[in-house]
């Protein structure tokens, strides 16, 4: 999966209907590969990805249904 992201420079992880800490080791794969990692709550990782993805910047996000 990290080989399909090489166009992303930030992964938004939607952990639900509440914030939730990503594993270090999931966090820290992304990170060395060069790909930010940001998580919040799924609508907030939503907007944030919309916007972002609006403004041409190269973002993905992975979503937990809320």
């Amino acid at each position: 999966i990290i080989d399909r992201m090489a166009d992303v420079d930030v992964v938004f992880v939607g952990t639900g209907a509440e914030i939730a800490h990503l594993p270090a080791d999931f966090r820290n794969t992304l990170e060395q590969a060069g790909i930010g990692v940001e998580s919040m709550a799924s609508p907030a990782a939503c907007r944030t990805y919309n916007v972002l993805l609006s403004e041409g910047r190269r973002v993905a996000v992975a979503l937990i249904p809320v």
